[in-house]
């Protein structure tokens, strides 16, 4: 008979089956042209939407769309550029402290190691594991953003809420050829079917492998 644990890896596994043919190549929906644009976009979009992230960054991205461009600017411009985005100011210094220490320390490449990347200004292991992931094709980790946060525990693929822990408990029950799509998939589904004041379960494709843990039972 099998384990708990072996049977979760096997929900797991099913759900990234169904996951692949709902959503096929589902890729980032950050606007970028090259590794450090995407590497700025992910610490600008802290608690912040997509879409607000892509109203801002071609203007900024065609002022300084280079780390030695944005090195040489200044605080106030960047501020300007960012201004509709939460917590601009603090988020300006980031990326602005970001391309200079690439700069100085990398020659302004960008690292391809999540050890060296959270050394980064307003780098965690989520914007590390997004630019690892979408940018190299490295499969440093799992991405865990708000919908991957709530979709996996609603399908009962963990009980942890610490988006650490949560990265940790998915890590085990996915092999690392899945870590990167299945987050894009993810948060697509959350997008799309699984909307969080709304979700749409009678038309989920992961219906009958979801938990549905904390939801009222179906009609």
């Amino acid at each position: 008979m099998p384990s708990r644990n072996d049977a979760r890896k096997q929900q797991a596994l099913q759900i990234a089956r169904a996951l692949e043919k709902t959503y096929g190549d589902a890729e980032c929906a950050l606007i970028h042209s090259t590794p450090f644009q995407l590497l700025t976009a992910t610490i600008l979009s802290a608690q912040c939407t997509d879409e607000r992230v892509n109203s801002v960054t071609p203007r900024l991205f065609q002022k300084y769309p280079t780390p030695a461009a944005l090195a040489e600017s200044t605080q106030a411009d960047v501020e300007s550029i960012i201004q509709s985005l939460g917590f601009f100011r603090a988020k300006a210094t980031n990326i602005r402290g970001m391309a200079r220490q690439l700069v100085e320390e990398h020659d302004g490449e960008v690292h391809r190691t999540l050890d060296e990347l959270v050394k980064l200004p307003g780098v965690g292991r989520k914007t590390a594991n997004v630019l690892l992931g979408t940018a190299f094709g490295i499969p440093s980790g799992v991405v865990v953003d708000t919908h991957v946060r709530r979709i996996t525990g609603l399908l009962g693929l963990t009980k942890q809420t610490d988006p650490v822990k949560i990265e940790s408990d998915l890590q085990k029950l996915l092999p690392p050829s899945e870590w990167i799509q299945f987050s894009h998939r993810l948060i697509h589904h959350g997008r799309r079917i699984c909307i969080a004041r709304r979700p749409r379960c009678t038309e989920c494709p992961l219906l009958p492998l979801c938990n549905r843990t904390g939801l009222p039972k179906l009609d």
